[in-house]
């Protein structure tokens, strides 16, 4: 590692002309017009690009992200059939399995013409168990042989979704199959699209897998790692607070209780206010479902506040809102409310008034508009309405939340800014945020002296870039503490 360099003749994203910047000691010495400071160490020469605090990504589920590559690819499906087809020729091109299981992994069937049936899925392949998972993690689709094989019941549809799913997704041995250096290989990945750190939600043992990542030397990202409630009790005996460094590499810091108080718009399992079209009224899922009881979530949160565990909460649907800031409030406590997709008019500027965080993920909103337009319709225009959080106060934090979009900050920038990509007009601009504030709510560090030398720069100036020019930004380097974890110049 140098412990100490100099980038010449860079521009700042917040405009003006060139500067040199000294990195020392992992932190930043000097920023100064260039050519007015000595430099020191060695010299990398900018040429004229442009740079800005790196990049952290509020929302990843990076083993879920990293064992995607070995699922049958479903992203691009549309129906029923479109899945059935590609398991059917896996099947028959002998595609590997996992652990005896073909998995697959992003289908969507909140717009599907013929819903999933057990049937159809038995037709096309039943001597082996099959496992797919969707988009939003936030159910499966199985056959009997996988449902025997996982010791689970499934009705006629195959799903099974929320709180069984969500255990027996987290179950999966695939992570000890993947090819030695997968992880690190996918921290690269982000490292060269800017990124220095993640908030990590994995479903595990945080503690024990990232010590042992950057013990074996995966050292190009940051993480905070969360535990969910059946590790809670072991991480308070074991005297974990949020804000411990956690690693020898001093890379990995204890973060929040994580609690899941609702489902997802595309399985309709979101809680609401008001019944899903076409769902019976009288039906006991029919706004969706309460995964965690709130008295159950208070709780959970009021244990975790007397451990030194701060809290970040799921709440999709506007009622799961209302009622994770009800608690919040009741609690006096401070915390996170991830996702926040769809929210009451009166409660956007509680999130500001009670001190909470709005970690939201910009590129749901363009995969989703169009089962939002079905399924909450009448109510887009509180949906995924970052620009209302963000006039009535809201902190604002932005992340992927994958393997369910892609870890990219760029992504996430373009969709937060334009709202709309392809040849599609802007979906509710009125709910679009400004670059400043997207750009804000992506770092935690600044581009001042003092501040840690985590900085990323790109070969485009981010103000002067349109819409499709954001999402694919050519990044020329990255530096965590003052370290290249990436360099194309």
């Amino acid at each position: 590692m140098t412990d100490t360099l100099t980038l010449r003749g860079v521009r700042p994203y917040d405009g003006g002309a060139p500067v040199d910047v000294v990195v020392r000691d992992r932190l930043i010495a000097a920023v100064a017009p260039s050519g007015t400071v000595p430099s020191r160490g060695e010299v990398v020469e900018g040429d004229g690009r442009w740079i800005g605090p790196a990049f952290w990504d509020a929302h990843v589920h990076f083993t879920q992200h990293v064992i995607r590559r070995r699922r049958l690819d479903l992203t691009e499906t549309r129906s029923a059939d479109d899945v059935l087809a590609i398991v059917r020729r896996a099947r028959a091109d002998g595609a590997p399995l996992t652990d005896g299981m073909l998995m697959g992994y992003g289908f969507r069937d909140g717009l599907w013409p013929v819903p999933a049936s057990l049937a159809a899925l038995e037709a096309t392949v039943s001597d082996i168990p099959v496992v797919l998972v969707s988009g939003d993690l936030h159910c499966g689709w199985m056959n009997r042989a996988a449902a025997v094989r996982l010791g689970v019941e499934i009705d006629e549809t195959g799903l099974l979704r929320e709180g069984p799913w969500i255990g027996l997704l987290h179950s999966f041995d695939e992570a000890s199959q993947l090819p030695a250096g997968a992880f690190a290989e996918a921290a690269d990945a982000a490292a060269a699209r800017g990124v220095v750190g993640i908030v990590e939600y994995e479903k595990t043992d945080n503690i024990a897998e990232w010590s042992a990542r950057t013990a074996a030397g995966l050292t190009s990202l940051r993480a905070d790692i969360a535990v969910w409630p059946d590790l809670l009790e072991s991480v308070i005996a074991a005297g974990r607070r949020t804000g411990d460094v956690v690693d020898e590499a001093g890379l990995i810091t204890f973060g929040r209780l994580k609690v899941v108080v609702d489902g997802s718009l595309n399985t309709r399992t979101a809680w609401c206010w008001d019944p899903y079209p076409g769902m019976d009224p009288g039906h006991p899922h029919a706004c969706g479902m309460e995964s965690v009881p709130i008295p159950e979530l208070r709780r959970l949160l009021d244990r975790a506040r007397g451990a030194g565990i701060e809290a970040a909460v799921h709440a999709i649907g506007d009622r799961a809102n209302t009622e994770v800031l009800d608690t919040f409030e009741e609690l006096g406590m401070k915390g996170v409310i991830e996702h926040a997709q769809l929210v009451r008019d009166d409660d956007f500027a509680r999130f500001a008034q009670l001190g909470l965080i709005a970690s939201v993920q910009p590129e749901h909103a363009m995969d989703d508009r169009d089962v939002a337009d079905r399924h909450w319709s009448g109510r887009t225009g509180r949906a995924f309405a970052f620009g209302s959080l963000h006039r009535s106060g809201a902190t604002l934090r932005l992340g992927s939340d994958a393997p369910v979009a892609p870890l990219d900050p760029w992504i996430s920038l373009s969709a937060a800014t334009a709202r709309s990509r392809g040849d599609r007009d802007a979906w509710h601009p009125e709910q679009r945020l400004p670059l400043d504030v997207a750009l804000a709510a992506s770092v935690r560090t600044s581009l001042e002296v003092g501040q840690p030398a985590d900085l990323v720069i790109s070969d485009r100036d981010p103000y002067a870039s349109d819409r499709d020019q954001l999402r694919s930004m050519p990044v020329a380097a990255t530096l965590l503490g003052g370290r290249f974890t990436h360099r194309a110049l």
